[in-house]
């Protein structure tokens, strides 16, 4: 399933608006629509959009003032933006490029050739995204062997060694207290650097016929007592009769495991705690939901989570999460992420059915 680009159309021409999406959702993208300079910055905090078609003369904030603060952002900087303008005038057009602009067309316009130009800046940035991926994995799979290596043997001698101090110590020496923070942090970094072991060899890959449901069940039952003592109501819908499908289950079980877990460390310090875990077909997948009411994710913070060593508000770094987003897209699926602060966080893993 290709998925679909969110186009942003910002313009205070009504007209050209409803023209451009219906021609835009007819050729199978999404469109956001903004009429004015100041709510089309705020389209783009709320969407992130894939591509942006700007006009110049708006009220509020015209085009070239738009085009320059979205251009001078970190986040927004890599957007597309294509400039509409009934300003043919050479000197126009070098300024909208002169602001960032990737592209500048006149009015009037033919939409044959705007949609080119629109297909071929989303195909660069396409393109871009995917360079980015691969130069993020050949670093992380260095980085992963480095601190694999250079922090396991450490490790091990610490912990071995603050291991027998707190075996000697007797039950009421104050020491006793320090020791068992430092086995309790060399545990987490233990568990840190098998996660990064795990992370590189998830490429050897044994895949069998088994049921979504049975991984599900599996991959819950490490946590119940947990759940239990901190008083985490589990709820689980399952679909009846799920399909079978052709999975490595360890691996999947694992990345089950780090997303139950990553939503359990999120509700430590509220008052309502439930654990919600879904499955159901649609259009040719399985989606697997797995939901918390815990204190929820920024929106600034959402599209970083899935980077090893992120930091945010509901848990401490690791790599938990990157290696759940990687072992379902060795199965050619995708997690997705919704998130309110204060509300919950719900993950969605779209899993094929049948093998593309």
């Amino acid at each position: 399933m290709d998925k679909k680009r969110k186009i942003l159309i910002i313009d205070d021409a009504v007209d050209t608006v409803e023209l451009l999406k219906k021609r835009l959702r007819y050729e199978g993208h999404d469109t956001i629509e903004a009429y004015d300079g100041e709510e089309g910055l705020q389209m783009v905090a709320e969407h992130n959009p894939d591509l942006i078609i700007l006009d110049v003369m708006m009220p509020k904030l015209d085009g070239y003032q738009v085009c320059k603060r979205l251009k001078s952002q970190k986040n927004t900087k890599y957007i597309p933006i294509i400039m509409l303008t009934a300003k043919s005038d050479m000197g126009d057009k070098v300024k909208g490029l002169d602001v960032g602009a990737n592209d500048y067309l006149a009015k009037p316009f033919h939409y044959e050739e705007l949609s080119a130009r629109i297909k071929s800046l989303l195909a660069v940035k396409e393109a871009r995204e995917q360079l980015v991926k691969e130069e993020k994995s050949e670093a992380l799979n260095q980085m992963m062997d480095e601190v694999a290596h250079e922090i396991r043997n450490p490790l091990t001698s610490i912990g071995g060694f603050a291991r027998r101090v707190h075996q000697k110590l007797s039950a009421g020496d104050p020491n006793k207290r320090y020791m068992e923070m430092i086995i309790q942090e060399v545990t987490r970094l233990e568990k840190m650097v098998q996660q990064l072991v795990d992370l590189k060899t998830t490429v050897l890959f044994y895949k069998e016929q088994s049921n979504v449901n049975d991984i599900i069940m599996e991959a819950l039952k490490p946590f119940q007592q947990k759940c239990q003592e901190k008083g985490i109501e589990i709820e689980t819908d399952l679909l009846d009769n799920s399909p079978p499908m052709s999975v490595d289950i360890e691996h999947m079980k694992v990345a089950l495991c780090n997303l139950i877990e990553n939503s359990i460390e999120a509700m430590k310090d509220t008052l309502k705690k439930r654990l919600r875990i879904t499955s159901h077909v649609s259009d040719g997948t399985i989606e697997v939901q797995i939901a918390d009411t815990g204190k929820g994710i920024p929106k600034d913070k959402i599209k970083n989570i899935f980077d090893p060593f992120f930091t945010s508000k509901t848990s401490g770094p690791g790599v938990g999460l990157t290696l759940a987003l990687k072992i379902i897209q060795e199965h050619r699926g995708s997690v997705s992420v919704e998130s309110k602060p204060g509300i919950g966080t719900t993950f969605t893993i779209r899993l094929p059915i049948k093998r593309p």
